[in-house]
């Protein structure tokens, strides 16, 4: 099938690419001509792992192509996927939808003969309404459909995830889209991929729904973490013995230093500001978003209690700035509250990322960046692991120990055990865990 997909940021660029590789003919279509140029050169402007290689492969099958808007042939498609940004706005959290409907407005007069038009971008009730009508206002010839189809990528992993997914979300109330959607992405459905159809409404309700009740997990567990440092237990052992239980699952209930990237903080701010507006204010979600808030300001105090309480003039090397591994995504990473509260409080940051230091560099003013994990140690007074990034799972606690001033770790995302720790006779400070050599 003929596949249009605007927008050539993660979501789209991701998709584009997989769809191509189940063999659909796919045009990702930018209005930004650098980008354009880039991706035409074979540069990927996002880091995903294997990316790269599936856009090479699908752009040298034939499959895969980019253009801008000028294409002429951007009506003359089965499907036209909107996978386009919609940021929090600054004022209130709800979703800026001016890019999506933007599109819809841009892609109007252009529609031949009958096609899909599906928001991939995660948007709040009622915007395929808005869609429908901007598009038929405009066009009232116009022959199509609105769907709503809902990504559900990690990043990091978003191709294994497109192509092994739990399941695919359609909404529509169209029989014919329905249809259309069937035949995109019949080759999951062979393979026994879930396929739930249902209104639009509901679709759109479903992506929020999900990454809220993810946010909360990862509360949750941040919260039961605290109870733990205060008790002496270990987080990890708890959240194994909850996580056995099948109506709960082990997955998202690592404690750290609370959630970020571009989807749990979004989507949760766009579904309270959905709520108060039809009059029922989410009151579980909205504390999630205070309590995760205020766990990162409290990271930032972990660290400087467990540099004895002052961090003046202190160096204090930094791994790891972006939001999780794998990724180069900076937005809403804990790294962005902690690292300037560290500054405030006086200590000189040193930090060292595999993937995210370009975009992190206008972000964490006065940070000093290093070539690697190693170079920021040097002389520095503590170490703070921010990303639990392999490579880090890997240190050379030896050498670490002989680069620091003094043999002292803060991890926060507890990628080493207490045991090993021990052992290595350094003074290590986790989460949700008993410290290991502090006084």
């Amino acid at each position: 099938m003929k596949i249009a997909m605007i927008g050539t940021g993660y979501v789209g660029l991701v998709s584009g690419a997989c769809f191509a590789d189940l063999g659909h003919s796919v045009v990702c279509i930018d209005n930004d001509e650098d980008k354009l140029e880039r991706l035409h050169r074979g540069e990927i402007p996002i880091y995903e792992p294997g990316l790269e290689e599936l856009v090479k492969k699908n752009v040298d099958a034939g499959r895969l192509g980019f253009a801008s808007w000028t294409n002429d042939d951007i009506g003359n498609q089965d499907a036209i996927f909107i996978a386009v940004g919609t940021p929090p706005s600054e004022t209130d959290g709800s979703a800026d939808l001016s890019a999506v409907y933007a599109v819809a407005a841009e892609m109007a007069p252009r529609l031949a003969g009958y096609t899909i038009v599906v928001n991939k971008s995660t948007v709040p009730v009622g915007t395929g309404d808005e869609v429908e009508a901007i598009i038929g206002k405009t066009n009232p010839d116009a022959d199509f459909d609105v769907a709503s189809n809902p990504e559900f990528l990690r990043e990091g992993s978003a191709i294994d995830d497109f192509m092994r997914p739990d399941r695919v979300v359609v909404g529509t109330d169209s029989e014919r889209a329905r249809e259309v959607m069937r035949s995109i992405y019949r080759p999951l459905i062979l393979n026994e991929t879930p396929f739930l159809i249902t209104g639009r409404t509901t679709a759109e309700i479903i992506k929020y729904a999900n990454n809220a009740f993810l946010a909360t997990k990862v509360t949750f567990i941040n919260e039961i973490s605290d109870i733990c440092e205060a008790v002496g237990a270990d987080v990890q052992d708890v959240s194994k013995g909850i996580g056995l239980d099948t109506r709960i699952g082990q997955k998202f209930l690592q404690a750290g230093a609370g959630f970020g990237g571009s989807c749990f903080p979004k989507d949760s701010l766009a579904l309270t500001d959905t709520a108060r507006k039809v009059g029922r204010p989410t009151q579980i979600v909205e504390s999630v978003i205070e309590a995760n808030s205020e766990r990162k300001r409290r990271m930032a105090d972990k660290v400087i209690a467990a540099c004895g309480g002052d961090v003046q003039g202190k160096t204090l090397a930094v791994l790891g700035v972006t939001f999780k591994p794998n990724t180069d995504d900076m937005r809403d990473a804990p790294s962005l509250d902690i690292i300037p509260l560290l500054q405030e409080a006086g200590a000189n940051i040193r930090a060292f990322d595999p993937e995210g230091m370009q975009q992190a560099e206008s972000m964490l003013p006065g940070v000093t960046w290093g070539t690697d994990s190693y170079e920021v140690m040097d002389g520095a007074a503590a170490l703070l692991i921010l990303t639990e990034w392999n490579a880090f799972r890997m240190l050379d606690i030896g050498r670490v120990k002989s680069l620091l001033t003094q043999p002292l770790i803060v991890d926060l995302r507890n990628i080493y055990t207490l045991a090993e720790m021990e052992l290595a006779g350094v003074t290590y400070h986790s989460v949700g865990r008993p410290p290991v050599g502090a006084d």
